[in-house]
């Protein structure tokens, strides 16, 4: 399955040096436009020795989430996060962080389990800029055809350039049984799909680890899919409410 589909990070740090071959690891979002901080106060950018890998999100003033395929092979030494800007490179505030934890049940062959949470060393200040994403509870449900937000800097289009302010796309939650029939198998009950058949809007390479949101809440992180708004194939996201109590847990949130 890995050979023909492509998580959504930029270096190939992410996976200690060797990168899956799918269409999907380095980018910006494809078919959406330019936004602002904002807008999504919540989003952040991950960053290895100081260049940006990945989205991630605020969830308390100490606490971060993100994809767990992002930190592979990385130590927190390496990683900081920078909060409260529309540029993935500047402004805003760095934190390094502190502690990173990968969920233990996580599958790099599956990319099952597709969570990690961050502690900084220094807090998030919360502003108009930098704001917490409230979670859903364990289990919460999201109906299909919700319209959900993901945000990032992920390439623009498949094997694309790599934006440098912060993009936006609007995409229909898709029920996993018909995700599944798109994929061939391998959608679990931790992952959460969506975009639209049609294709022309999606997260793309870069993206992973960021947010996705609907109703005001943080329900799916990026994860992977086969290649960028290919129609037919939607977006496939790690989906939060499948571990809100290890979230609870390991972060007191």
């Amino acid at each position: 399955m890995l050979t023909a589909v492509v998580l959504l990070c930029l270096v190939a740090s992410c996976f200690g040096g060797t990168l899956p071959v799918r269409p999907r690891l380095d980018g910006r979002i494809v078919g959406g436009q330019t936004t602002s901080i904002s807008n999504y106060p919540y989003q952040l950018s991950l960053q290895s020795s100081g260049s940006h890998i990945c989205g991630a999100s605020i969830i308390s003033t100490t606490w971060a989430i993100t994809a767990a395929h992002c930190v592979a092979g990385s130590s927190a030494s390496r990683l900081s996060l920078r909060a409260g800007s529309s540029n993935r490179g500047s402004g805003g505030s760095v934190h390094q962080a502190a502690q990173v934890i990968a969920h233990p049940n996580y599958n790099s062959n599956t990319v099952d389990y597709d969570f990690a949470l961050i502690r900084v060393s220094s807090a998030f200040s919360l502003s108009s800029n930098v704001r917490t994403i409230p979670l859903p509870s364990q289990g919460e449900s999201v109906s299909t055809g919700t319209s959900a937000v993901v945000t990032g800097w992920g390439t623009t289009r498949e094997n694309g350039a790599a934006a440098s302010v912060l993009q936006v796309v609007a995409v229909p939650v898709v029920a996993n049984s018909q995700c599944n029939s798109a994929y061939g198998g391998g959608i679990t009950d931790r992952m959460l799909c969506a975009g639209y058949t049609s294709g022309g809007k999606d997260a793309c390479q870069g993206d992973s680890g960021g947010p996705l949101a609907a109703n005001g809440k943080l329900i799916g992180v990026v994860s992977w899919g086969y290649g960028c708004a290919r129609p037919n194939y939607p977006g496939v996201y790690a989906r939060v409410a499948s571990v809100r109590n290890w979230i609870s847990s390991n972060s007191g949130v």
